[in-house]
């Protein structure tokens, strides 16, 4: 299947399609086997941290190369209506990993009220919400995760290792994972020191590590047909803080002039500290998030590269995606990377940036190389569409509507969603969005005004259509409210004497 990306910008839509155009030697490519029989493959779900819709080659940037992430999509089909559970990460995730959206699931924010508390904490998902690994451990699957969890501490029920996982390596709270080079990761639920990193050295990059535990994973768990892989591969790049290893940077430099001249006018400001005259030298935060990037290209790469070294490259499904939109924190520079990739906004922002996420998921001879679709998707989709693929039913209950039709090029079987729905409190705002069929509403607090856009025509939300369709207005804001189950723990609203400031180490 190939459809043309309607509501891509238009330097977007025209590179998708010339990289889709330019993949195959010839103008025709065999047919597809039959998808009517279900097959257990291998699963791999890449999520990047805080990456913006414009933040890899196949959706625009220009900035620097990310050539695996690139192939990945080429070799599989791009979704370029693909979104993101919420602008931050921990309902995020808990979207993907339970099926139900911001208004129904039981983490809808990074922080919460718990037990009428008047300041926030962080709230492990409910023990009353079955989770992804969870049913597919119970549909014969190994499954691992690798990388930041951050939906229930050590000490809560919903640690990972006691959610499903049978193999866990990372962090396990979020603003832990903020640290590019930490002292300690989990193995499980023990603690492992990295002890290169101690009192405050620089030498193990978490997200290498990350890489090598997959690496070893796949070999520990290849050839076993009955019981295939689920791995989740929850990168913590390119999160603040923004650091990367020296030769990813050396490499950047190499590659683009930019890099090099922001590389010279850090060493001619270079500062001298210390009673011994130490010369330091102040890397540009640009610098440090485009290797960045690139370290996450390199990793996928390294994935990519084991699935065909171990013979199961052609039953291995792989999405690579992000959990938000572009942070703007640790001097990282939007516009100088359009990340937003000509959307509006970025994380904890509604609009499109702030949800809208580079997509790509391959699996050869099943999802046809080159593809694109612009059909309306989010992380709570992710669950049915595995079940449809292993021919598994469907939890009653949720709102993903699988999209495996879409994939498996059997569009006259795709069912649509009347309406895609997301809710956040930001500080003391209760802010919302909904999306249905071309038309899409945010709302900024629960008495502010409804805006009201068309994307069809306005990509980027500049124009308020609301004022000129008072009956849609009226639709939506009934919408707002029949969307959402109340929640006491994540209000939209803030009872008197709550408090609803960032907490200042979780950005």
């Amino acid at each position: 299947m190939k459809v043309t990306p309607i509501h891509l910008p238009v330097a977007l839509s025209g590179l998708v399609a010339a990289s889709a155009a330019a993949l195959l030697p010839g103008s025709v490519q065999a047919a597809l086997p039959s998808p009517a029989t279900p097959v257990r493959p291998n699963i791999i779900f890449i999520l990047a941290d805080d990456a913006g819709y414009g933040d890899v080659g196949f959706t625009g940037q220009a900035r620097f190369n990310t050539p695996n992430i690139d192939k990945l999509a080429r070799e599989g089909m791009i979704m370029t209506q693909h979104y993101a559970g919420t602008p931050v990460c921990a309902p995020s995730r808990a979207t993907l990993m339970t099926g139900l959206h911001t208004g129904h699931v039981s983490i809808r924010g990074n922080h919460g009220y718990r037990w009428g508390a008047t300041t926030t904490s962080r709230v492990p998902i409910s023990r009353k919400e079955i989770l992804l690994p969870e049913y597919l451990k119970d549909f014969g699957y190994q499954t691992a995760m690798i990388g930041k969890w951050g939906l229930g501490e050590e000490d809560s029920y919903s640690a990972p290792w006691r959610r499903g996982w049978d193999f866990f390596y990372g962090f396990v709270n979020q603003a832990q994972a903020h640290n590019q080079y930490p002292e300690f990761l989990y193995r499980n639920e023990a603690k492992e020191p990295i002890i290169k990193n101690y009192s405050h050295e620089q030498n193990c990059f978490a997200n290498d590590r990350f890489t090598d535990e997959a690496l070893d994973y796949i070999d520990r768990t290849t050839g076993n047909k009955n019981h295939p892989f689920f791995l989740y591969m929850a990168y913590t790049t390119p999160h603040a803080d923004l650091v990367c290893p020296a030769d990813t940077i050396a490499q950047l430099k190499k590659e683009q002039a930019w890099a090099r001249e922001l590389a010279e006018k850090d060493a001619a400001n270079a500062r001298t500290v210390g009673s011994k005259g130490k010369k330091v030298i102040d890397t540009d935060k640009r610098i440090m998030f485009a290797a960045m990037m690139m370290r996450l290209d390199r990793d996928v790469g390294r994935i990519m590269a084991k699935l065909k070294e171990r013979g199961i490259d052609e039953n291995t499904l792989v999405v690579f995606t992000s959990d938000n939109g572009p942070h703007a924190e640790d001097g990282k520079d939007n516009s100088f990377f359009n990340s937003s990739g000509g959307l509006r906004g970025i994380k904890r922002d509604m609009y499109e940036g702030g949800i809208r996420e580079p997509f790509a998921i391959r699996w050869p001879g099943r999802i046809k190389a080159g593809s694109t679709s612009d059909h309306q998707a989010a992380f709570w989709d992710f669950m049915p569409t595995v079940f449809e693929i292993i021919g598994e039913a469907a939890p009653e209950g949720i709102d993903g509507i699988s999209y495996a039709p879409t994939i498996l090029d059997r569009p006259d079987g795709q069912k649509k969603h009347d309406y895609l729905y997301w809710e956040l409190l930001v500080k003391d705002k209760g802010c919302q969005a909904v999306r249905q069929g071309d038309w899409k509403v945010v709302r900024k607090g629960l008495n502010a005004k409804l805006e009201l856009y068309d994307l069809s025509s306005d990509i980027a939300e500049k124009n308020d259509l609301s004022a000129n369709n008072p009956d849609k207005v009226v639709h939506f804001e009934k919408l707002l409210v029949s969307a959402r189950t109340h929640s006491s723990v994540f209000p939209l609203e803030l009872p008197k004497g709550q408090k609803g400031e960032l907490d200042p180490s979780d950005p």
